[in-house]
């Protein structure tokens, strides 16, 4: 492995804590000013009713679904995550329940949510755990929806560089197939799509829970 990716991967690691200030710079940067609309291919397929955001982030998803009035949760295992999401939800008015926990104990009741939305998230999301427990606490006929990553296309010089930098970075190449196996296990029916945006083709995961499915935990 390069030097440069060594970096890439530690850096990956420590965004979310020590230098989670830079957050949206960096999020701008890869993709090229894109990174709003990105996250809105996943609100977009969102149902109606209780939202929960696993990897909220500094809150600007969260945001968009207060003003759209969601009954919405954000969960993050960042303490420094937490703290710039609340600060910039109470700036706005806007009260929502933010809880750090990680993806794989999620503390609320089965059954609790209609929709569960995670954007450009990491590895966390193919732990069989992290399945299990959103199909816990998803009501039957409730979906999980997932941006797991996204492609420049744009033309433009810039968007050219961003996007050799985004695969360097991310490699957004597709879903990894190994979280695709771990929602099916769970009992998902997943659907994978791609999202032709003016400058970016955006992957959209979509997984299920039948509606005839219990509310319990498997």
């Amino acid at each position: 492995m390069s030097l440069f990716l060594r970096f890439l991967r530690w850096f990956s690691v420590h965004l979310y804590t020590t230098v989670a200030w830079s957050y949206d710079g960096i999020a701008w940067l890869v993709s090229m000013g894109q990174w709003g609309a990105w996250q809105q291919v996943g609100l977009d397929r969102l149902p109606q009713g209780q939202i929960l955001e696993i990897g909220h982030g500094p809150g600007h998803v969260l945001e968009k679904l207060a003003e759209h009035g969601a009954a919405a949760v954000g969960l993050d295992p960042s303490r420094q995550m937490g703290h710039m999401a609340a600060r910039r939800l109470r700036r706005r008015g806007q009260k929502v329940h933010l809880i750090r926990a990680r993806a794989q104990a999620i503390p609320l009741p089965a059954g609790r949510l209609d929709g569960v939305l995670s954007t450009f998230p990491s590895e966390y999301i193919m732990d069989a755990q992290t399945c299990a427990e959103v199909w816990r606490v998803l009501r039957p006929g409730g979906d999980l929806v997932i941006v797991p990553g996204a492609t420049i296309t744009g033309r433009s010089l810039a968007d050219r560089l961003g996007a050799k930098f985004n695969q360097a970075a991310f490699q957004s190449a597709g879903p990894d197939p190994r979280w695709t196996r771990s929602l099916e296990a769970a009992g998902f029916a997943v659907t994978l799509e791609h999202l032709q945006l003016p400058r970016a083709i955006v992957e959209r995961t979509v997984a299920r829970k039948p509606a005839s499915s219990l509310s319990i935990a498997r």
